[in-house]
């Protein structure tokens, strides 16, 4: 019972910065949600995992260069991301409700997806 949608991805130089968007709808926002990304013929990566009481867990891949936040009010969840690499580039996803609220978990609910491509 949850909708996502991405969207704010394209292309940026490295070094650059990019902020996307995932606005999510339904009658809960779950347990958590997440970001996660897949670059061709890699498995998908999880990048944070944000919890109900607005804390937040990073993989370490991102840490100190993707900032996430959630905005209630607006119904949207934004990282921004800062000092990207090439190897950012990917398919980025935003996803909702996991049992244990780990990267690694199955997750219920997923987004389409938007392109991030760094060059």
């Amino acid at each position: 019972h949850v909708q996502l949608v991405e969207s704010g991805g394209g292309s940026v130089q490295a070094g650059g910065s990019l902020t996307l968007a995932c606005e999510f709808s339904g009658s809960t926002y779950g347990n958590c949600m997440g970001w996660f990304r897949q670059a061709p013929g890699k498995e998908r990566e999880g990048l944070a995992a944000l919890y109900s009481d607005g804390s937040v867990k990073y993989a370490d891949s991102v840490k100190g260069r993707f900032t996430i936040s959630r905005d209630n009010a607006k119904r949207m969840l934004s990282p921004q991301m800062n000092s990207l690499k090439l190897d950012d580039t990917a398919m980025y996803y935003c996803a909702a409700e996991a049992r244990r609220c780990l990267l690694a978990d199955q997750w219920t609910y997923w987004g389409q997806g938007t392109q991030v491509t760094v060059s």
